[in-house]
């Protein structure tokens, strides 16, 4: 495990079929210990710049097996130098013919790795570039955060986290909501903030997300893949959405979370959603840390008794049964509401269908001063 984890964003770019060999990578750079963040696929220059952005990588490593490198790469440096990131080294990986390799890093592609890197070479470069990479002075990062410029913000996250800062400075107070979105691992919680942040955004209101995934407690390292529920469309500038690990942070939060959020309210977020790791029964940390907890349930995940015990159904302000397209979910609403009444609001989400995200969102509008 590395002393300081790198962050180091994926991505597969265009209309390849299958993510087998980035995945491979993915599991290679979470298990020597550092923070993954993965896009999926059919990702867009665009869409893969703005979240290296957003996530302050220290590289960006896209894989491409189309044979389109000489018209995809110049779009992805478009784009660094478009968000402001030129000072991330981009690495480009997949089926790239050798006598293009001198082109594509005159372009400024930082390494190329073809069918025959092996997997302890690509490490090795991805260590090298991760230990040269640049993320500006604390006082640069203040003053552009003064300013609205998210390159700031997301430095400023960075430099919260890494236990940079100095605490000589605090953001302004900001009046942001902030909404903690809990419950077990697969019960949809990444593509429901997805679905919400993006119905919230038709309303007018800037959203931020802050997604935690669970850091490995063998290597340290964590495999971001909340983000990759949420790249649908065009980057909206009034959508930010930041990736984080949990470190040794028990309770379903992460390291300096009350800071980040406190850096989120005084950019001038209206609305900001907190998702904490996939939740347990005594995972409740998240309540200190908003104004209202939303559990995310799915049809058969419990009984009238399951749902009647303390703890995690205790500090939840609202309940959504989501996946409610499945069997199952009228069942999972008549036990719900037998086990903890009516008094607190309870939804029937499908985010595959888009059913039922309208009524939560009026419920969070309704909150908002």
């Amino acid at each position: 495990m590395t002393k300081q984890p790198y962050r180091i964003l994926l991505s597969k770019i265009g209309l390849d079929g299958h993510d087998r060999g980035v995945k491979v990578l993915a599991r290679l750079f979470r298990d020597a210990g550092h923070d993954v963040i993965y896009t999926g696929l059919w990702q867009t220059a665009q869409g893969t710049m703005c979240a290296a952005m957003q996530e302050d990588v220290d590289v960006v490593g896209v894989s491409l097996l189309s044979a389109a490198h000489m018209t995809v790469m110049p779009e992805v440096l478009k784009w660094r130098k478009q968000y402001g990131i030129e000072h991330v080294p981009v690495v480009l990986g997949g089926i790239i013919p050798t006598s293009d390799y001198d082109a594509v890093r005159q372009m400024g592609v930082a390494a190329i790795f073809g069918p025959g890197s092996s997997l302890e070479d690509i490490l090795r470069e991805i260590d090298r570039l991760g230990a040269e990479a640049v993320h500006g002075t604390l006082d640069d990062a203040r003053a552009g955060y003064a300013i609205g410029n998210q390159v700031a913000l997301s430095k400023l996250i960075t430099h919260v986290q890494r236990g940079t800062t100095d605490g000589a400075w605090s953001p302004p107070a900001g009046k942001a909501l902030v909404l903690g979105v809990t419950g077990s691992p697969g019960v949809g919680k990444s593509s429901f903030i997805d679905k919400l942040s993006r119905e919230l955004r038709t309303r007018d209101l800037k959203v931020a997300v802050v997604a935690v995934d669970p850091s490995s407690p063998v290597t340290g390292g964590a495999l971001l893949g909340d983000r990759l529920r949420m790249m649908a469309g065009t980057p909206d500038q009034n959508l930010f959405i930041r990736s984080l690990s949990s470190g040794d942070v028990l309770g379903g939060l992460g390291p300096k979370i009350e800071e980040v959020l406190a850096l989120l309210k005084g950019f001038g977020f209206d609305v900001i959603l907190l998702e904490t790791v996939g939740a347990g029964q005594a995972d409740v940390a998240v309540r200190e840390l908003v104004d209202k907890t939303l559990l995310l349930l799915m049809p058969d995940s419990g009984d009238a008794i399951q749902f009647s015990k303390a703890g995690l159904m205790e500090i939840a302000s609202c309940f959504v049964v989501n996946k409610s397209d499945l069997e199952g979910a009228d069942r999972t609403v008549a036990q719900l509401t037998a086990a903890v009444g009516t008094d607190r609001p309870l939804w029937k989400v499908s985010t595959l269908h888009c059913e039922g995200i309208d009524q939560v969102a009026e419920w969070v509008v309704g909150l908002r001063p």
